[in-house]
């Protein structure tokens, strides 16, 4: 049985460890943020400590069988509800896949931790990191080539539709994602439309701008970030 201050130090340690990667989603203002990776982490060290040493006073009891491994194993199943919980489906668009990883992998490293595998839980939570903040970068550079973009613009009204843009653009691979047509609030014969685009690489994007803006009783025309 390992001492009072061990068990202690290794649930301060578990909230440690979980801190460092949930400031690096809470700093995104992902839902599943900071406190949330700190209270998996830590639960998950707990689960890990009494799996381990919880049942030390009924192991020698005849007729006593134990497996101290079960309690863990059921945190890299439980673990699936907070993932879940973290996903959103935003039109076609999947949201929460890699917070949802992140749990799972905190929960990892809380169960680490609680082991006492400290050498372990420490190399994962580095890597975690470098995946999460530094990967990211690299990702959007090299990987993420074709991404959405969008287009702001200012028109006569009613004279831009869904038809009317799919006729200026053509029947390419380029997919309009959303049209958003929203009239103004001061009664002018103006409509504010927004255009998302998707499968659009960099040169693409500005073709698509430049037919874009030619079309007829187009006022003002805004490349989105």
């Amino acid at each position: 049985m390992i001492s009072q201050l061990e068990m202690v130090s290794r649930l301060v340690m578990a909230a440690a460890l979980g801190s460092v990667i949930g400031f690096e989603r809470e700093r995104l203002s992902w839902a599943a943020g900071l406190r949330t990776h700190m209270l998996v982490c830590v639960g998950s060290a707990l689960v890990m400590i009494v799996s381990a040493f919880g049942f030390k006073d009924v192991l020698g009891t005849a007729n006593v069988v134990l497996d101290p491994s079960r309690m863990a194993a059921q945190v890299v199943s439980g673990i699936g509800f907070l993932g879940a919980g973290s996903i959103l489906l935003r039109g076609e668009v999947i949201r929460g896949l890699t917070t949802a990883a992140s749990l799972w992998a905190v929960a990892a490293v809380g169960l680490a931790v609680g082991g006492g595998m400290y050498t372990a839980s420490i190399a994962a939570t580095i890597i975690i990191l470098i995946i999460l903040a530094g990967v990211k970068p690299l990702e959007r550079r090299f990987i993420a080539v074709r991404q959405q973009r969008s287009i702001q613009m200012f028109v006569e009204k009613g004279s831009v539709s869904l038809d009317s843009v799919h006729g200026a653009l053509g029947s390419g691979s380029v997919r309009v994602k959303q049209l958003i047509v929203q009239q103004s609030e001061d009664d002018s014969e103006v409509d504010h439309v927004q255009i998302a685009l998707s499968r659009v690489t960099p040169a693409e994007f500005e073709a698509i701008c430049q037919r874009l803006e030619s079309m007829r009783g187009v006022r003002e025309f805004r490349r989105l970030p």
